[in-house]
């Protein structure tokens, strides 16, 4: 993409967490990342100093608060408090995968609301605007005083599984539990319209069974199995595993966030599925990619965002589903060449 035609007033800077997505968004919109020193003390306390002067810029921080969450938030923090101090103009925190996104409310008394700590640190720091992705819990947005874009992967997702090639009649999407069935929708529209639901209950002490499916026939079918995250991978190859057993053909996973925590690798290695798909909203490290694993990269949306956000234009477009936008632009959705992903759809039918 050409270089944005005002940019003089904007810089892009990233912190630890994630500087191979900061990189790529960056040159999506044809710019260099700002110059910026990050480093541990011998104690462990984090040293931050802006290298270039920003009195007056538009500044976007990209970080993602993922494993480990706790040093990713509070180097986050830092970071904005160096360029409130440093004069800036407008500070935009883009936070690709929000962290403690899962502590959203009260589910048992004397309990903390994390998340919505989180929001007032982010905004006490000196954040003027929040740009994410795929929120586990949308209410979040509600938990901040200032205004945040939540955007959605489903569109990078749905454009991955469209240039497989397959029969829209052959393909059903599936929720993994009743809590994602809203996201699933999404998806819906996109892949013909079938959707089946696990139907996961809980007994007394908390703990998942997954009793039985719900919705459209998967005999013969090819199951994309979509969620938010894979955080220990449970319910996903839980559900893989009932999708299996209801005769489908073929199955996918597919998750914005790879969280992978726990026993996720082992889990998602003996699960007996085509291929898991996941984002760069976090980044992986060697030891938790597998064969079959493919990474899609969300740094046309974010950096589409970050443009318009820098403009002063509207952003719904990139809210919205592949359907509801029909064919995307090259600059929004990355198209991978047709030989890396052409499946021969002789199989299916």
């Amino acid at each position: 993409m050409a270089p944005l035609a005002s940019t003089n007033s904007m810089k892009i800077f990233s912190g630890r967490s994630n500087r191979p997505l900061a990189e790529r968004v960056a040159e999506y919109l044809g710019l260099a990342l700002g110059k910026i020193t990050i480093t541990n003390f011998p104690d462990g306390e984090i040293y931050c100093k802006i290298e270039e002067d920003v009195r007056g810029r538009d500044i976007f921080i990209v970080q993602s608060t993922c494993d480990p969450v706790n040093s990713n938030l509070m180097e986050l923090l830092i970071m904005i408090d160096s360029f409130k101090r440093a004069s800036a103009e407008r500070i935009t925190a883009v936070i690709p995968y929000f962290g403690y996104a899962r502590q959203d409310r009260k589910d048992e008394g004397r309990v903390p609301i994390t998340a919505k700590l989180v929001a007032n640190l982010i905004t006490r720091a000196g954040a003027d605007r929040v740009l994410t992705m795929d929120l586990h819990a949308a209410q979040i947005q509600g938990f901040f005083d200032i205004p945040v874009d939540h955007l959605y992967a489903a569109p990078v997702l749905d454009a991955y599984f469209l240039e497989m090639g397959y029969p829209m009649e052959d393909i059903v999407v599936v929720s993994p539990d009743a809590g994602s069935i809203k996201r699933a929708l999404m998806h819906v529209s996109t892949f013909g319209g079938k959707l089946a639901i696990v139907d996961k209950r809980r007994d007394a002490s908390g703990t998942a069974h997954q009793a039985h499916l719900i919705g459209d026939d998967l005999e013969g079918k090819i199951a994309l199995i979509f969620d938010d995250m894979i955080s220990t991978a449970g319910s996903i190859c839980g559900a893989a595993e009932m999708v299996r057993e209801a005769g489908a053909a073929k199955i996918y996973l597919a998750a914005t966030h790879g969280v992978f925590c726990g026993p996720a690798i082992e889990r998602l290695r003996a699960a007996e599925v085509e291929e898991i798909v996941v984002t760069d909203t976090i980044p992986l490290s060697a030891d938790r990619r597998l064969p079959n694993m493919r990474v899609e990269t969300v740094s046309h949306l974010l950096g589409e965002a970050v443009k318009r956000i820098h403009r002063n234009e509207s952003v719904s477009h990139l809210f919205r589903t592949y359907r509801e936008i029909g064919r995307l632009p090259r600059s929004v959705v990355p198209v991978h060449q047709a030989s890396q992903r052409k499946h021969d759809a002789e199989v299916t039918s």
